[in-house]
């Protein structure tokens, strides 16, 4: 697989646009993501206020941060755990390597995390001689395509079930090689036949977080497969891997975010599996792992909070601000080069990578504020990408033609008269241009519009124009 880089969103956004097989697969999630969560929230009648309420949990817990970490890593501890803080993705590889290799792991299964996409951990642990497996199904799947994940949620949302028969025909060759792989029952329970062995042969279970509980130093995952107790519970040694963001005061609060989580992500009242892991096995305990390690990952996180972008580390991974935006919608998230897509993606992936290696993704936005619209969490996105497009602007990171551009703009909206003439020659010009047609096929300044659309003609005067009028009538 080609390379993806932020840096390159244009041309991979223009990939996606041309290919088939992703459209008609992000088609799928138009029809299956939204409706599903419209019809959640509509059922439960306390919805917006359970959204409020999850506000404020994170609110009060991002402003007390210090002392809700450092309780839980108390409480996990206390449990026999171990907690490891890691400044960067390289200190936490370097962590995860040392307790596998103190395990003599050689085989590692992995559950869903993007904490451990953020650190690129699966490359890192095959070049230092031990086999990641994911077991999350759609993880699986994009590991056997050595592909990334495309969606928070559904990773492997951008693929249809012919490919995933292609990869599971070139990868599993011991087993005949005219079985039927068309429906989904017949590729699920050939993952899971595959994946048996493997949860019984790893040394090392490795998980990611929904939450961690500072009340108890418990890690709580939420998944629809089995796949994630089984990476706790088999492997001798069991690390999870969260950013610190992810406490909350109590088993109550996680609670209330989870009503949020589940309805907002998959349009489910809650997940099928809510597992709680506090600590290592105990005397008279029938199963768990020998060995409890958490890994808090800061990674730029640490360098946001008091800062206007404080109000990102809110999100709780639902993946609702992707499956409503008009843009990922079109493209998919692999167009976008980084780990965090859609537009939760626009804001958190320049603060981890830097504006100057990111700056094109707040860009990608219509604004059209269905992101804020939908997220559980009430997260402003939009206000947050035009911080970074300030950013932008303001150290020179942007085109030049775009900076003066929007000099141009700046200078004429503080003469309201030449602003109001302006618009009003450009809307008899376009007027004109587009009156046998009754819309515009090009426009100067424009063609990145109407290279794929028709602009339609102006068939009125301004909006102040308009506005006037309106007001004169009452």
């Amino acid at each position: 697989m080609t390379e993806l880089s932020p840096a390159r969103f244009s041309e991979q956004a223009a990939d996606a646009l041309k290919d088939a097989a992703l459209q008609r697969a992000l088609g799928n999630m138009r029809i299956g993501f939204i409706e599903k969560r419209r019809k959640a929230a509509d059922k439960l009648p306390e919805f917006e206020a359970l959204r409020d309420q999850g506000v404020a949990i994170k609110d009060h817990t991002l402003a007390h941060l210090d002392l809700y970490l450092e309780a839980y890593e108390k409480k996990a501890v206390e449990a026999g755990g171990h907690v490891h803080w890691a400044r960067d993705a390289e200190e936490a590889r370097q962590t995860v390597l040392k307790i596998c290799r103190d395990a003599g792991a050689r085989t590692v299964t992995k559950g869903k995390s993007m904490i451990g996409e953020e650190m690129h951990l699966n490359p890192f642990l095959e070049a230092n001689g031990i086999e990641p497996v994911e077991t999350d199904l759609g993880e699986y799947i994009i590991q056997l395509r050595h592909e990334t994940p495309s969606h928070i949620i559904a990773p492997a949302i951008h693929v249809n079930r012919d490919q995933i028969a292609d990869a599971f025909r070139e990868h599993h060759t011991a087993l005949p090689p005219d079985r039927p792989l068309v429906e989904g029952p017949d590729l699920l329970a050939e993952a899971r036949t595959e994946l048996r062995d493997r949860f019984i042969e790893a040394d090392v279970g490795i998980t990611g977080a929904n939450f961690l509980i500072a009340e108890t130093g418990s890690s709580i995952i939420v998944t629809n497969e089995g796949n994630g107790d089984l990476t706790q519970i088999l492997p001798r040694v069991h690390i999870v891997l969260a950013s610190l963001e992810k406490v909350v005061p109590t088993l109550e609060d996680a609670t209330t975010l989870m009503r949020l989580l589940a309805r907002s992500a998959t349009g489910q009242e809650m997940s099928v599996y809510t597992t709680v892991s506090t600590g290592p096995r105990r005397p008279g305990d029938p199963d768990g792992p020998e060995a409890y390690h958490v890994i808090l990952l800061d990674n730029g996180r640490s360098a946001l909070y008091g800062t206007e972008f404080q109000e990102v580390f809110r999100c709780i991974r639902c993946g609702a601000c992707l499956n409503h935006c008009p843009v990922y919608g079109a493209i998919g998230g692999h167009a976008y080069g980084t780990v965090y897509p859609g537009p939760i993606g626009k804001v958190l992936s320049p603060a981890l990578m830097g504006i100057d290696k990111a700056g094109k993704l707040p860009n990608a936005s219509s604004f059209c504020g269905r992101c804020e619209e939908v997220c559980p969490m009430r997260i402003p996105l939009p206000k947050l990408m035009r911080h970074w497009r300030e950013e932008e602007n303001d150290r020179k990171l942007n085109p030049a033609p775009v900076r003066w551009g929007l000099g141009l703009w700046a200078w004429a909206v503080r003469r309201p008269a030449l602003y109001r003439f302006g618009a009003r020659f450009a809307i008899a010009g376009m007027a004109f241009l587009g009156r046998r047609r009754g819309h515009l096929k090009a426009l100067p300044m424009a063609g990145g519009w109407t290279a794929h659309r028709n602009l339609p003609a102006p068939q009125g005067g301004t909006f102040h124009d308009l506005w006037r009028k309106q007001g004169a009538k009452r």
